[in-house]
């Protein structure tokens, strides 16, 4: 297991390098930072104070190091908005990302496996048929259509859920009603057609031969091959959410890194962006070696 996590470990670091070069130089090709910063009728005096303070007089190799320096030592600079630590509002971001992808995912994944692993065990059946249609209709439904369906219907007209804000447990309603239909569906479709395999399988119907119950054939016997495939999709879309859920945090008002890079990239405020992208990545990276390690305990034989 050891060997086989850090060869993981260090592909991914790999990747994270080239995002941190990729994103310091595109950075670099917004134009000058005193366009971006400073009034239209800043003075000559005021452009060259602006860039003597802020480093870039210096050559862009000397920039790049300082940033990489920066960078191990988890300083990404002030946030021009908010008069703080870039990190600091990052974080405060993140924080409520991650919260909604917990509960949604969790919720997502729970629902998925038991719906479609039932189907799995009853195809063609109308169990069967329910799911798989609105599995479907889920996984095709776009989110911001949904979003816009779920505030006509439960906050405009039937005044049971309020639209925006993060103060009760009513708040959390809508946005993680919206963001688990999708997932849902897609990770439903997945368990179903994994388990049909699994379900299969000689084993298993030697199994049921031997007159197992239902449910240990299900989950247990049929669920442990069934599940490979399941992580992976169940990976991918925590890591969209984790990644910034863009478009339901900003129709919800929903605090997230989501929203706040929108807002960052509107008011020009790149340090705030610079590490939004950079936690995010490093959640992300954090995910992979998970969704490894998952793999390695499910199947042994992909750790050689």
């Amino acid at each position: 297991m050891g060997p086989f996590l850090g060869k993981r470990a260090i592909a991914s670091a790999i990747s994270l390098v080239g995002l941190v070069v990729l994103v310091f130089f595109l950075s670099r090709l917004t134009g000058d930072p005193t366009d971006l910063y400073l009034p239209i009728d800043a003075n000559q005096e005021m452009r060259d104070q602006f860039r003597e303070l802020n480093g870039f007089n210096d050559p862009l190799i000397v920039q790049f190091g300082r940033y990489v320096w920066d960078l191990l030592h988890l300083d990404f600079g002030q946030s021009i908005r908010q008069s703080r630590p870039a990190i600091d509002v990052v974080l405060q971001g993140f924080t409520w990302t991650l919260s909604l992808a917990v509960v949604t995912m969790t919720l997502v994944t729970v629902a998925a496996i038991v719906i479609g692993s039932l189907a799995a065990f009853n195809v063609g059946g109308v169990f069967d048929r329910i799911a798989t249609f609105f599995s479907l209709v889920g996984a095709s439904a776009p989110d911001f259509w949904i979003a816009i369906v779920a505030i006509v219907i439960f906050a405009v007209n039937l005044h049971w859920l309020p639209t925006s804000g993060t103060g009760t447990v009513w708040h959390w309603i809508l946005p993680v009603g919206v963001l688990f239909i999708r997932p849902f569906g897609l990770i439903l479709q997945v368990v179903r057609g994994s388990m049909i395999t699994a379900l299969s399988a000689p084993y298993i119907k030697t199994a049921k031969a031997k007159g197992v119950k239902s449910r240990p054939i299900i989950f247990v016997h049929g669920l442990r091959n069934g599940l490979l495939p399941v992580i992976t999709v169940i990976g991918d879309q925590a890591a969209a959410i984790l990644n910034g859920a863009v478009v339901v945090e900003t129709i919800f008002g929903f605090p997230g890194i989501g929203k706040l890079m929108i807002d960052s990239i509107l008011q020009r405020d790149f340090a705030v962006v610079l590490a939004a992208i950079m936690v995010s990545a490093l959640a992300i990276f954090i995910m992979n070696l998970l969704i490894d390690m998952a793999y390695a305990l499910l199947d042994p034989r992909i750790r050689y």
